[in-house]
């Protein structure tokens, strides 16, 4: 009994791949895939470019971080229908990083951080999100979207501020101080690219 007790903990840290595989992969099956992952790299790709420039690093990076997470997803993943792709409740946090102690210092948090889930796997601490109250996780969304829309504001007034504070009451005072620095042509863009957003 305990034995397979092992045998089956132990399979369910097998790939779904490797089951996929197992239960045969054809041709169709390819197609269909190779669609989905293609329409999940229009929206995918771009969307990592902008979160990258937005958490205050290159767009290059954001583009290989989507690629190389992509394909370690799929190859190591724990469903044949799961989805890989950028999130951007990472952006306050990396701004905040990458502004406090640079690349390196984010490429360490990155390495530190995916230790963390693998444990968190491995004791089965997913469950534990169930004891969250639902007004901490709405509250928390809401202050990343907010942050979010913060560290906007500068780009689409055309401020040309090169690094804004991470915190948000010091961001929205350099942006409030540096007001008569506006573009108008870039305002202009960024409310006729909200307007087509919103009415499209």
């Amino acid at each position: 009994m305990k034995v397979n007790k092992v045998h089956l903990r132990l399979k369910s840290f097998v790939p779904e791949l490797v089951h996929v595989f197992r239960q045969g992969y054809g041709k169709k099956q390819l197609l269909s895939d190779t669609v989905g992952g293609i329409t999940v790299a229009i929206v995918a790709l771009p969307l990592a470019m902008a979160f990258a420039i937005a958490s205050g690093v290159g767009p290059e990076k954001g583009l290989i971080t989507a690629i190389v997470a992509g394909i370690i997803a799929s190859l190591f993943g724990g469903s044949k229908v799961q989805i890989s792709g950028p999130t951007g409740a990472f952006v306050v946090v990396i701004y905040d990083i990458v502004l406090r102690h640079g690349y390196e210092g984010l490429a360490i948090a990155t390495l530190m951080a995916g230790g963390l889930l693998i444990l968190m796997g491995l004791f089965r601490l997913g469950a534990v999100i169930k004891y969250i109250p639902y007004p901490v996780i709405t509250g928390f969304t809401s202050g990343i979207a907010l942050l979010i829309f913060s560290s906007q504001v500068a780009d689409i007034l055309g401020l040309g501020i090169d690094k804004l504070p991470g915190a948000f009451i010091p961001k929205w005072q350099v942006i409030l101080t540096s007001l008569s620095q506006t573009n108008l042509m870039a305002l202009l863009l960024g409310l006729s690219c909200i307007a087509l957003i919103v009415l499209a």
